[in-house]
C-alpha cells in the first residue's frame, strides 16, 4: 500500500483560509505582514504526523489481511498452473472455482479498504485543517499581524517567514494537550427571544 502523505492532500484546501486581511483602508506601510510555508507546516507539525500515524495504525490490520490473502491466492494459482494438467477433471474444476471465488473476495475487500480509508482520511484532514488554521490565526492575532500569506509568494525576505514560530506554537500546543489536536471553539447557543406579551381577553 502507498504511504500516506498529508501535506500533498491538504495543502491546497488549507491555503485558501490562511489570509487574515486588515481593513481595506489601512495603508500598506502600516500593515504587519508575514508568510507561512504551508507544506513545511504540514510535514513537520506534530499534529499532522500524529494524524498520519493514527490512520496507518487503524488500517494496518486490514492491510495485513489483504496481503496474506494475496499470498494465499498466489500459492493456489501456482499449484493449479503446476499440477492442473495431472489433476482429475473434477478436482481441477473445484480448484479453479475456489481460485475465482477467492479473487472476487479479495477484490471486494480491496475496494472496501480503499473506500473506508478515503472516508477516514477525509475526516482526519478536515480536523487537521481546522486545528492548524486556528493555530495560525491565533498566532497572528497574538502577534498583531494584519495579513498572513500562505501561497502565491514568489519571493519573501526570511525575516517575514514565521513558519518556525508557528511550528513552535503547534509543538507547545501538542505537548500541552497530551498529543490531542486542539478542538474548534464551541459556538455559544443563541439566546431565545423573550415571549411575546399575551393580550388580555376582551370582556
Amino acid at each position: 500500500m502507498a504511504r500516506l502523505s498529508l501535506s500533498s492532500m491538504i495543502a491546497g484546501p488549507m491555503l485558501t483560509g490562511l489570509a487574515l486581511l486588515a481593513p481595506l483602508g489601512v495603508a500598506h506601510a502600516e500593515m504587519k505582514i508575514a508568510v507561512v510555508n504551508v507544506p513545511r507546516l504540514l510535514d513537520e507539525a506534530p499534529q499532522a504526523k500524529s494524524a498520519m500515524q493514527a490512520l496507518q495504525d487503524e488500517f494496518a490490520p486490514r492491510q495485513k489481511e489483504i496481503v496474506a490473502q494475496q499470498k494465499d491466492l498466489k500459492t493456489k494459482e501456482d499449484k493449479l498452473n503446476r499440477d492442473g494438467a495431472v489433476m482429475a477433471e473434477n478436482e481441477r474444476r473445484n480448484a479453479e472455482k475456489d481460485l475465482r471465488d477467492g479473487q472476487r473476495e479479495l477484490a471486494r475487500k480491496q475496494n472496501e479498504y480503499v473506500e473506508d480509508l478515503n472516508l477516514r482520511r477525509n475526516e482526519e484532514i478536515g480536523k487537521l485543517q481546522r486545528s492548524l488554521l486556528q493555530e495560525v490565526q491565533a498566532f497572528a492575532r497574538t502577534s498583531n499581524y494584519d495579513l498572513i500569506v500562505g501561497e502565491g509568494v514568489l519571493y519573501v525576505n526570511e525575516s517575514m517567514d514565521i513558519t518556525a514560530q508557528v511550528l513552535t506554537a503547534l509543538q507547545n500546543r501538542y505537548k500541552a494537550t497530551g498529543g490531542a489536536a486542539p478542538k474548534p471553539a464551541t459556538p455559544k447557543a443563541a439566546t431565545p427571544p423573550p415571549p411575546a406579551p399575551q393580550s388580555k381577553p376582551q370582556q
